[in-house]
């Protein structure tokens, strides 16, 4: 598995870790698979941190000037290019997942190539994202996601398959 890529996630991880305001993934039917919004990954040491992507650009933006009016910097939300079009990307809502609940790489449906954030914005969001778990740590959380709960039993999950 290659960081710094677009995935999908498995149903078992959300059904096992309850992750708030998320569903399943739908059913395949004549259209294709609908999963649920593809997530940015990057590994720090045995868990990726993912950050979802959503394409609901216009109610993200108002939160994300709201934080810059109010604090002068956004850390919970950036903004990245996907397929030509401006997506959210929702700091606030990323997860910590182990490889095995990662499903699958988001691809161009015609050449199976993968789609991908450009560097300056794969680094802003590493950046980004690392800082907020840094915060967490500290006890102050900018997530909506219990991350270092989740980042726990994760952990806890790796060990006991040793």
């Amino acid at each position: 598995m290659e960081e710094n890529k677009l995935y999908f996630i498995k149903d078992e991880y959300f059904e096992k870790y309850k992750v708030p305001n998320t569903s399943l993934n739908k059913d395949t039917d004549e259209n294709g698979e609908h999963n649920r919004p593809c997530y940015y990954a990057f590994k720090e040491d045995n868990i990726y941190w993912m950050i979802p992507i959503s394409s609901q650009v216009d109610k993200y933006e108002y939160e994300y000037q709201k934080s810059i009016k109010k604090y002068g910097v956004c850390d919970s939300i950036s903004f990245v290019y996907i397929k030509g079009n401006k997506n959210a990307a929702l700091i606030q809502n990323m997860i910590p997942v182990l490889e095995k609940y990662i499903d699958k790489i988001y691809t161009y449906h015609n050449t199976n190539t993968p789609i991908e954030i450009n560097d300056k914005k794969r680094k802003e969001l590493n950046a980004k994202a690392r800082k907020v778990v840094r915060f967490a740590r500290i006890g102050k959380e900018l997530t909506f996601t219990p991350i270092l709960d989740f980042e726990k039993r994760l952990i806890e999950e790796l060990n006991k398959e040793e």
